[in-house]
């Protein structure tokens, strides 16, 4: 069909699905020239999006009001993810420092968090803001197994944990610590659960490739719980957001899977390349960005993404 991009489109695998996309609306590339693209997040007030491109040590700007892209800020210490804050401020993972840093609106750089218990953090992955506006973040070991993506090292912690950083006294603690390789993480729409990915498969065959999820606290500071909320069927879940009727959009390795609030796989949209992670962005928070290894991509979908204030 024509305006019809190689290698994607929708399935319908419950009909549930149907309701969630466009019929008309086509898969789009905004852009290629990564080596792998994660993090993608969305900043309304400038209508522009920022998403990394890890090896090539930069973080990258995507322009609304005109479709440009340029540098966002090159070296970004092998930025992976990305989040913005309730303030409007940019929230990013960065493997070579090993740490969590918050961009201020002046452009200083304000370090969250770069230890626990006196140890070095692994590589910080993926990151969310909270309402009380406590940070969230994972802590694989993948910017510490190779230099491609960071810098080669061994574990001081010996562990990969899920961390949270108190908003009020920046203490660091561990909320979930028995995960191979945790991974992307979000909160449901009304941040009574946490969403937390193990792609602890990248490195053993047998190992997980699903998604858990966690009970959150009444003084939203702990976690219980931790059941297997879906297993992938193509890859593994990276990073995911969910939409405000509580699906989770996540990415695959053949695109975006479309799980709803039960963890059923109800659809996906196919995209040429793997994806790393996704993000809703637009006026409407109705335009699902997605970091493939090598582009950035965008669908208008009939859902709308929860809004970060």
């Amino acid at each position: 069909m024509y305006g019809v991009l190689d290698g994607t489109g929708f399935e319908v695998i419950e009909k549930e699905f149907e309701a969630c996309f466009i019929g008309h609306a086509r898969v789009e590339r905004l852009w290629t020239g990564a080596r792998w693209s994660e993090g993608p997040a969305w900043f309304a007030a400038g209508r522009y999006l920022v998403w990394s491109d890890i090896p090539n040590n930069r973080l990258m700007r995507w322009d609304d009001t005109d479709g440009s892209v340029s540098v966002f800020r090159q070296s970004s210490n092998n930025a992976n993810g990305n989040t913005v804050d309730r303030q409007g401020r940019l929230v990013s993972c960065e493997h070579l420092t090993r740490r969590v840093t918050r961009t201020e609106h002046d452009g200083s750089i304000t370090v969250l968090a770069d230890a626990w218990q006196g140890k070095h953090l692994n590589s910080p992955n993926d990151v969310v803001v909270k309402s009380d506006g406590s940070i969230w973040f994972t802590d694989p070991s993948y910017g510490i197994m190779m230099d491609y993506e960071g810098e080669r090292a061994e574990s001081e912690i010996g562990a990969c944990h899920v961390y949270r950083v108190d908003p009020t006294s920046g203490e660091v603690t561990a909320v979930a610590t028995d995960f191979v390789k945790p991974n992307g993480l979000a909160f449901s729409p009304d941040e009574s659960a946490l969403y937390i990915s193990d792609t602890g498969i990248t490195h053993d065959p047998e190992g997980p490739a699903h998604i858990r999820r966690f009970r959150v606290s009444n003084d939203g500071k702990t976690l219980s719980g931790g059941e297997v909320f879906a297993n992938c069927s193509a890859g593994l879940f990276d990073g995911f957001r969910p939409d405000r009727e509580g699906r989770i959009w996540s990415s695959a390795a053949d695109g975006i899977h479309c799980l709803n609030p039960q963890g059923d796989l109800i659809g996906k949209v196919h995209m040429p390349e793997m994806v790393g992670n996704v993000c809703f962005g637009g006026a409407k928070l109705n335009r699902l960005f997605a970091a493939g290894t090598s582009s950035l991509y965008a669908i208008y979908l009939n859902v709308n993404g929860v809004s970060p204030v």
